[in-house]
């Protein structure tokens, strides 16, 4: 096997890591309580960003953060989807509205 061959066979069994809600609890926990950001980084093997991303969800969303396997359903998203709804259903409505007005100025 080549090289490149062999890399290619290495990188494709490294599966991405996922974390449980309550590990990501725990660190949050132990970071407020005083431990430092770096420290917690290092103890528990991820990086200062991922932590960083962590609180700050929590600090949003608390109860509702780290709800979804990584595709947290958020209160935007939510909100986002309804909107796109009604311009979907204002359009087709002026849309019905307009046809309506043609075929009774026709009869």
């Amino acid at each position: 096997m080549t090289k490149k061959g062999a890399l290619a066979a290495k990188t494709a069994v490294i599966k991405r890591r996922t974390f449980s809600r309550d590990f990501k609890l725990q660190i949050i926990r132990e970071i407020e309580a005083g431990k430092s950001q770096a420290q917690a980084a290092r103890e528990y093997q991820v990086s200062q960003t991922t932590l960083a991303k962590w609180r700050r969800q929590y600090g949003k969303y608390q109860d509702r953060a780290f709800a979804g396997r990584g595709n947290a359903y958020t209160e935007e998203a939510r909100v986002s989807a309804l909107e796109r709804m009604v311009g979907r259903l204002t359009m087709e409505n002026d849309f019905l509205k307009k046809l309506l007005q043609k075929l009774e100025a026709e009869s």
